[in-house]
């Protein structure tokens, strides 16, 4: 059996109060470059992924939020290269500040339903039918 080097990654459905979710697009030069995705980031040793996920807001989004407004949705399990990626999708209704796109290409809200026809990252797909149901 194969050995992988786990990737713990966050990620976040922002839900306005028009039931949409935030995605953001991947800048050009990095990998999976104009993809669209639920913004978060790496956990890093010692941080917790609900930290990790408060520090990427602030460094992506320009946003500020608490460990106690993000509800733990799924996961998804993803094989990547020779790392496997486990990627936690939280939902977060409650946040300080306007969402800018600091390290993305663009942002863009939509209804789940809709992000069936944008092109997403593998371990993406999967979070949308939970998200349909959720909101």
């Amino acid at each position: 059996m194969a050995s992988f080097s786990p990737l713990m990654v966050v990620a976040v459905a922002l839900v306005d109060a028009d039931g949409r979710v935030l995605l953001q697009q991947r800048p050009p030069g990095k990998a999976m470059a104009d993809l669209w995705e639920f913004p978060g980031g790496k956990v890093e040793p010692g941080e917790t992924p609900e930290a990790a996920l408060v520090r990427e807001l602030e460094e992506e989004l320009g946003i500020e939020t608490h460990a106690s407004c993000l509800a733990p949705a799924t996961f998804a399990s993803e094989p990547l290269g020779d790392r496997h990626l486990l990627l936690l999708l939280y939902v977060c209704r409650k946040w300080k500040g306007v969402p800018e796109a600091r390290h993305a290409t663009a942002l863009k809200w939509l209804k789940p339903a809709h992000m069936y026809a944008l092109d997403m990252p593998p371990a993406d797909l999967p979070l949308i039918g939970l998200l349909e149901a959720l909101l």
